[in-house]
């Protein structure tokens, strides 16, 4: 039994489908088929049921799967711990990121990281957040940037920063004649939101207390903050930005954001790992390049008087 094979059987788990294991292995198909018999045979059990499509691990099979997984986790640790032994900052680096910090937070660390360390290789995924906690779960993902906390003991979480949200309008939304804004302003039949399943949806929608109503015209969904900043701009109403979105917005357009009064509402940004990482080095590393290139507007954001939790 090697190494080899029991990524062989994972990958087949994962894809249930032979070719598609075997390329994502960079094997052929035979090879991949062939490693499977040879591990089945030393067993001598069936780690898959091949009649059923797609095909599917037997009970004992999904046993043996489960201890494969730890048994290659185990060994990346030990490659792991010899290279944080050594301080050795290489190698890859598989990092997700929720979709309402990816496009801001991103560019403005990920240069300097690579010039500073290019023996490093990020490889960065844009992930919702329960799709993000279970690549950390399953050893699919070495990082997690999110919001926090998670309330996960298996997870070990280092907080980044604070990022305050705002509110964005419209052109002539009533709100414009205040200079600062409170939560008890927002009104719920014109307010943009994200789909299903972002965090920052819940976020919001815990911000203003209430569910968006289908009154109007029309009811609209995103995936991109950015887009939600567009139909605010040429339709009406308001949407709630995270302080790192202001990045893009122009300095015309400036006088359509509103601050709130304390207590502002906030989140907490934090780099996620599992209990069993190993390259503190590398995630030292990153946490720095990250808070040293953060807007100064974070950097030297007094801390609210009370930060309203959002998770």
């Amino acid at each position: 039994m090697t190494f080899t094979q029991l990524e062989y059987i994972v990958a087949l788990d994962t894809y249930r489908h032979f070719v598609t294991a075997s390329e994502k292995c960079f094997v052929t198909q035979p090879t991949l088929s062939m490693q499977v018999q040879k591990i089945e045979k030393e067993l001598g059990v069936l780690i898959f049921d091949r009649k059923k499509q797609p095909i599917e691990p037997t009970n004992i099979g999904k046993k043996i799967i489960e201890r494969a997984k730890k048994i290659l986790r185990d060994a990346k640790e030990m490659k792991d711990f010899v290279k944080s032994e050594k301080e050795v900052l290489e190698g890859e680096l598989r990092i997700g990121i929720i979709p309402t910090l990816a496009p801001y937070l991103i560019p403005l660390f990920l240069s300097g990281l690579l010039k500073k360390y290019p023996k490093i290789k990020p490889v960065m995924k844009e992930m919702q957040t329960e799709d993000l906690i279970l690549g950390l779960h399953q050893d699919q993902l070495d990082i997690g940037i999110l919001v926090t906390p998670l309330e996960d003991r298996s997870l070990h979480e280092i907080k980044l920063f604070e990022e305050i949200f705002v509110a964005y309008l419209s052109e002539n939304h009533p709100l414009l004649s205040k200079k600062h804004i409170e939560l008890q302003d927002l009104e719920k039949h014109d307010l943009w939101i994200l789909n299903e399943g972002h965090c920052f949806r819940s976020q919001i929608l815990n911000i203003c207390q209430k569910q968006p109503t289908k009154d109007g015209q029309f009811v609209y969904e995103s995936g991109s903050l950015d887009t939600l900043r567009k139909m605010v701009e040429l339709h009406a109403g308001y949407t709630l930005l995270p302080q790192l979105a202001l990045q893009d917005i122009s300095p015309p357009r400036w006088e359509y954001i509103r601050y709130f009064e304390d207590p502002q509402p906030a989140r907490q940004v934090s780099l996620v790992v599992h209990h069993s990482f190993l390259k503190w080095k590398i995630l030292e590393t990153l946490q720095t390049q990250i808070l040293d290139n953060l807007p100064k507007s974070i950097q030297q954001n007094p801390q609210p008087k009370k930060i309203i939790s959002l998770v």
